[in-house]
Order: C-alpha cells, then sequence, then structure tokens
C-alpha cells in the first residue's frame, strides 16, 4: 500500500469506517468494510492495475450519477459494483475533502446497516454534543 499525498489514506479511511457501529474489516486481496457482514466501503489500491488509488463506497440512489457528473476526475463508476450504485472516489487527487469522504462513507453505512442500528447512528449523531 503506498503512502498518499494527503498522509496514510488508509489510516484516515479505517479510523472512520471503524468508528461506525458494528463495523468490522475483512481482507480479501484489500480492506473491505462492512456492517453485519454488508460491505459499504472497500479500499482500492491498483485494482487490476488501474493506477487509482480509490475508495469504492456504497451510494444512495442518484449519488453515483450527481457525483460523477460533477466531478469526473475525482468521482468514478467502479466496475463490478457500479451496476448497484456504488461510487468510486479517487484518494490520490490533492486535496482530498476528509469530510465529504467521510459523509460517503455514513451514507453508505446507513444503507448497508440493519434499520434499528442505522437509525440509532443517526439519532446519535443528530443530537448535540454536551
Amino acid at each position: 500500500m503506498r503512502a498518499g499525498v494527503d498522509g496514510d489514506p488508509l489510516t484516515r479511511v479505517r479510523s472512520i469506517c471503524m468508528a461506525l457501529p458494528e463495523t468490522s474489516e475483512s481482507e480479501s486481496g484489500r480492506p473491505v468494510f462492512a456492517v453485519r457482514k454488508k460491505s459499504f466501503v472497500m479500499y482500492m489500491d491498483d485494482h487490476h492495475r488501474d493506477g487509482r488509488l480509490a475508495l469504492w463506497c456504497k451510494a444512495a440512489p442518484g449519488a453515483q450519477e450527481v457525483l460523477t457528473d460533477a466531478d469526473p476526475d475525482r468521482f468514478f463508476v467502479p466496475p463490478y459494483v457500479g451496476p448497484q450504485g456504488w461510487v468510486g472516489v479517487r484518494l490520490d487527487r490533492p486535496p482530498i475533502d476528509w469530510e465529504m469522504v467521510q459523509s460517503l462513507i455514513e451514507a453508505g453505512y446507513v444503507m448497508q446497516a440493519p434499520k434499528r442500528v442505522g437509525a440509532a447512528f443517526l439519532a446519535e449523531r443528530a443530537s448535540p454534543a454536551e
């Protein structure tokens, strides 16, 4: 795995993902993050020699088209999971908007999490911090 231009992207992605309730990480040639065995993020480093350091992230309906149309240099339709609406996010094009990356990861998490788990996460996030 290569060090990114913005620190170590895998460390940042892992930190975001593993902070989400009931998230697990598996390694099947690449780090994959899941909630109760339902994947919501895959970390891809030069997948099939495509030259990209990227995330593949479960996305809300319509988000893939909006993002890829708005910024095709940063967002792309990933192979295999793209037809299910997943979006690819390049992590090798500075600057990386980590707030946007976190929002995409959290949205994918909520889509894949069981309803009660996702609802509890959203409720906790919406409540003011003390």
